[in-house]
């Protein structure tokens, strides 16, 4: 969330907006967020000179998604937030200037690099995203920033790469770099109607010249009949690949759902093979980015959507927020492990306790704020509700028998190693779920009242272990952050 000066009121919104705007008790309270308007996609998120700075998919016009830019936010912790200038805006006249889509930073020597897409509308023979109201082209293009504080950005005059590969017809965006021997790399998004999927790789020597070299990875067609060809499959957004705990890993949006690939990398001909394979989260969670912290852990960042209409998010004057970081590590055997990062307990302002009474324990957060740690034991099953009011939000129970877990009718087969330990936050109207460090399930839940309402948890079971914390926000009125977070 954003810090202002003392007084300062929300650009273009006026004191009734910014009033409305904090007194909504929806709005996340330690989540990061613009203090107004649309936000999307994660982007180029770094550590550079002992800050985190993130970047995102933004519309400084309205609570609907229009007008890409890239908006600004740095942090010394990736917990307290102060937001910067928009560091990204379409140029008029150039290849982005329909809108400055997502993209990756990397850092070289005291310099920063975005590599991202642009968009324009396009001539008839040129479209990449074609269909509807306008054609758009996309194109790969660069910026950088010698700044140490990147508020400063310098775009290059033409795209890196114009134009994808032949026959690639669903979409090209959402590009990613990173330096591996003498050579900087690249993928891309993108696939072929009726086909599939796919990831394409780049190499360049500057990152200014690139050469296409062949598909990293890709996948098969669905068979799904889809307007969009993310819904059916035949377009993977905003990939990522990386190397993680002596493997590699990939991560992928397509079909509403965000899939991640562990494998092996052969650095000689550079071509993936997959070995395992799993859905990141399955709510509302899409498009993440990645970045390294600085202990060098893997940490993943995603875009948390709204489950309302347009309507509604034109009327609240926000929408979105960016997920909680999750710590990503790689099993000997290639299975995914994921965790909140540990360092959110730092917010924690006083435990909550809970009533026991037999199998059954419960505890309360107050106004729909606060941290829930469940432990369960392999040899016993338990039951997990949780709710608002009368409405309940998750029904979780685990399995001894198969050990798997069930989230609202989605089956989760565990590992044999694995615990059966749910870990949780509430805040105003999301719920963030890490399922045995397996997976995340990410929930939104609306009201209509001006108070958040009490949000209950129930726990049905034996040697069930329940915790649960007060969350300290990091704002004091849902629209700026804390002093932690001044830089």
């Amino acid at each position: 969330m954003p810090r202002r000066l003392a007084g300062e009121v929300i650009a273009g919104g006026g004191e009734d907006l910014e009033r409305r705007l904090a007194d909504d008790p929806r709005r996340p309270q330690f989540h990061l967020l613009p203090a107004k308007n649309w936000m999307n996609d994660p982007n180029g998120p770094i550590y550079f000179h002992g800050k985190y700075h993130m970047f995102f998919q933004y519309n400084p016009q309205a609570a609907v998604w229009g007008d890409m830019s890239w908006n600004h936010a740095v942090s010394s912790d990736m917990l307290h937030w102060t937001h910067l200038p928009l560091a990204l805006t379409p140029t008029p006249g150039s290849a982005d200037s329909y809108g400055c889509f997502s993209g990756s930073a990397i850092q070289v020597g005291e310099r920063v690099y975005f590599v991202y897409t642009g968009t324009r509308e396009s001539t008839p023979e040129l479209p990449t995203i074609p269909g509807g109201q306008k054609r758009i082209q996309e194109s790969q293009c660069l910026a950088w920033s010698d700044d140490p504080q990147l508020i400063k950005w310098t775009k290059a005059p033409q795209p890196i790469v114009p134009l994808p590969p032949a026959g690639m017809n669903t979409g090209f965006r959402d590009p990613s770099a990173w330096k591996q021997g003498g050579w900087y790399y690249m993928t891309v998004g993108s696939g072929v109607a009726g086909v599939g999927g796919c990831v394409l790789l780049y190499r360049s020597k500057d990152l200014k010249s690139w050469e296409y070299m062949h598909e990293l990875t890709k996948g098969t067609c669905s068979g799904k009949d889809a307007a969009n060809p993310c819904d059916g499959g035949d377009m993977w957004e905003c990939p990522e690949f990386f190397a993680l705990d002596g493997g590699h890993l990939l991560i992928y949006s397509t079909m509403g759902k965000v899939f991640w690939q562990s494998g092996v990398l052969d650095e000689a001909t550079m071509t993936f093979t997959g070995s395992k394979t799993g859905v990141l989260d399955l709510g509302a969670f899409y498009a993440p980015k990645t970045q390294l912290d600085a202990q060098g852990r893997r940490i993943l960042w995603g875009w948390i959507q709204e489950r309302r209409s347009e309507a509604e998010m034109r009327a609240a004057g926000w929408s979105g927020m960016m997920s909680l970081p999750r710590v990503m590590r790689l099993d000997a055997d290639g299975t995914l492990r994921m965790e909140i990062l540990p360092q959110t307990a730092t917010l924690r302002e006083g435990t909550v306790a809970p009533t026991v009474a037999g199998k059954e324990t419960t505890v309360t957060l107050p106004r729909a704020t606060g941290e829930i740690r469940c432990s369960g034991k392999k040899g016993s099953g338990f039951e997990f509700r949780l709710n608002a009011g009368t409405a309940e939000l998750m029904h979780v129970s685990y399995s001894a028998e198969k050990h798997t877990m069930t989230a609202d009718g989605h089956e989760i087969v565990l590992e044999a190693a694995d615990e059966p330990m749910l870990h949780l936050y509430v805040d105003g109207s999301v719920v963030e779920l890490m399922v045995s460090e397996r997976i995340g399930y990410t929930k939104r839940f609306y009201y209509a009242q001006k108070t958040a309402p009490d949000v209950q948890a129930r726990v049905v079971g034996t040697g069930v272990k329940v915790n649960a914390w007060k969350i300290k926000p990091i704002s004091d009125n849902r629209l700026t952050t804390g002093a932690a977070a001044t830089t």
